[in-house]
């Protein structure tokens, strides 16, 4: 628990620095677990051993599938209109992967290896989940430059490329049996974390906006004087507070017992709506400086405003959560 606590504290505080930044932190050190379960002593000792750091990455998007990556997976794979763009096929003791994943996989243009969760054809004519470990220097990989955002610009998105990569069978290290499983899992762990992120980007606004209120002089008082103003600043505040009020709980939750899809799912769309929501308020308090690089917020406005759709848009999550009430 106590543990669990700190793990808000440490997000909260490194997206009120730059969120970007923090997501890809957080993602560089994704594949550890991963790496492990595949007990190939080689594979763990190059990408889990502490005095050779690498980065990871999770790459889940495709370029024809986004939020409903993260619906039900037995109908995004069972679907004949909605075929993947990434698929492993048994080929002798390996697997050979072809396809693409989307230009926003985090970490995607630097990563040193990939948790890749992908379709898994055994030539049965039917389609499963999978997850495999996958070193980005292999033959076959290929990665373009990065996307250029509107925001998280600090955080490296790009897609991942694979022709006829090869791969060992240890490591593929979740079958179709438990993928569901898995894939639910990480939802819930990864949609946990950005609500805790979001809480540090709602407070930065918020503390922007106050200290700029009692800086900023017109009508021959700080703005903070007026009522109006202090009364956003009021509602950014209880908005900023009830954001890390839940991400709190269901961190709390998730640490005590199995996590609980919806209500990290809760987590990430009311925390992430929260910050986009105090830094448009925070913009408004800046009046026309805010639309200037001279302050920070507008950046922070351009930060928040990628995480409604990020992880899954807040508008499928939200659809995930209900069916699972």
């Amino acid at each position: 628990m106590t543990q669990a606590r700190l793990g808000c504290i440490v997000n909260e505080e490194l997206a009120w620095g730059d969120v970007g930044l923090a997501i890809s932190l957080g993602l560089s050190q994704f594949h550890p677990p991963f790496v492990e379960m595949s007990a190939d002593s080689e594979l763990i000792e190059r990408f889990c051993s502490p005095q050779r750091p690498t980065i990871g990455c999770w790459a889940l998007t495709e370029p024809d599938h986004g939020s409903d990556t993260v619906g039900p997976p037995e109908d995004y794979l069972s679907d004949p209109a909605r075929r993947p763009n990434c698929i492993a096929r048994p080929e002798g003791s390996d697997f050979v992967i072809n396809g693409q994943k989307a230009a926003w996989v985090s970490n995607g243009s630097i990563a040193d290896l990939a948790v890749l969760f992908c379709a898994f054809d055994d030539r049965s004519g039917t389609l499963a989940g999978s997850v495999f470990v996958v070193p980005l220097d292999l033959p076959g990989v290929e990665r373009p430059p990065p996307l250029d955002k509107l925001g998280q610009r600090s955080l490296n998105q790009g897609e991942i490329f694979f022709n006829d990569v090869r791969v060992p069978a240890s490591h593929r290290v979740v079958d179709p049996e438990i993928y569901p499983l898995a894939l639910e899992g990480m939802l819930a762990f990864a949609n946990a974390a950005m609500g805790q992120l979001f809480v540090g980007v709602a407070r930065a606004a918020y503390e922007l906006a106050l200290d700029y209120s009692k800086e900023r002089v017109q009508g021959g008082r700080p703005i903070f004087e007026h009522q109006s103003v202090r009364g956003r600043l009021f509602e950014m505040f209880t908005r900023t507070e009830a954001a890390r009020a839940l991400a709190r709980r269901v961190a709390a939750h998730n640490a005590a017992s199995e996590p609980v899809l919806q209500y990290s799912i809760a987590t990430k769309v009311f925390c992430t709506q929260a910050a986009f929501d105090v830094a448009t308020a925070s913009l408004q308090i800046f009046g026309a400086n805010g639309l200037t690089r001279e302050y920070p917020i507008e950046k922070i406005l351009r930060d928040a405003r990628a995480s409604l759709i990020e992880d899954g848009c807040n508008e499928v999550l939200s659809l995930v959560g209900a069916s699972k009430l």
